[in-house]
């Protein structure tokens, strides 16, 4: 279905449109969540909240920008909320109870059922997203909408609202910050 008539049927309140567009977007927009929160049931809530908010907002939707790109945006401004939201979540819990042991547990299996290969495996998965989510948030955000979604340089600066030469800048930094903090872990581990 072309992108205009598929946003005047949901600007219709057309349930049918909007059932092929959840059709069409969930499985890129869970993608998304999971990769920038890591957790499985806080990325599907998320998810969720997202497909809420663009059947209520549709209306506002200009068309100045493609329909996945305003998902997109959507969804990385969603999950960076959630973030914001568990970060100041951290300061009233108690030890035991803090996301990242969450995280941790999501990511890793039990050490016990698993080959050592497998659990240094994990490990260093474990130490790239830790790497990741102390990136600065756009750094973070670029990174995240280009290496982990696949998405051009061009799609990132269309969701980021900002210029092609300002992600390859914001991609450049946040490797070069990357390979420093994974060198870091490295680095302390050999120690």
């Amino acid at each position: 279905m072309h992108e205009k008539e598929m946003t005047d049927r949901l600007r219709e309140g057309d349930e049918e449109a909007f059932r092929e567009l959840v059709g069409e977007y969930q499985v890129r927009v869970m993608s998304l969540c999971l990769s920038m929160l890591h957790l499985r049931e806080e990325a599907e809530d998320v998810a969720q909240e997202v497909f809420v908010e663009v059947y209520r907002s549709v209306g506002r939707f200009r068309g100045e920008s493609r329909l996945s790109t305003w998902i997109y945006r959507i969804a990385v401004n969603k999950c960076l909320n959630q973030i914001r939201h568990r970060q100041r979540r951290k300061w009233f819990l108690l030890p035991g109870q803090l996301p990242e042991k969450q995280r941790q547990e999501e990511i890793a299996a039990p050490a016990g059922d698993l080959p050592s290969a497998e659990i240094e495996r994990q490990q260093r998965l474990q130490r790239l997203w830790q790497a990741i989510d102390a990136l600065p948030e756009n750094q973070r955000k670029a990174f995240v909408l280009s290496r982990m979604e696949d998405l051009s340089y061009r799609e990132v600066a269309d969701i980021m609202g900002t210029t092609l030469p300002a992600v390859e800048s914001l991609l450049q930094r946040a490797r070069i910050n990357l390979q420093q903090k994974l060198w870091a872990f490295y680095k302390k581990e050999r120690s």
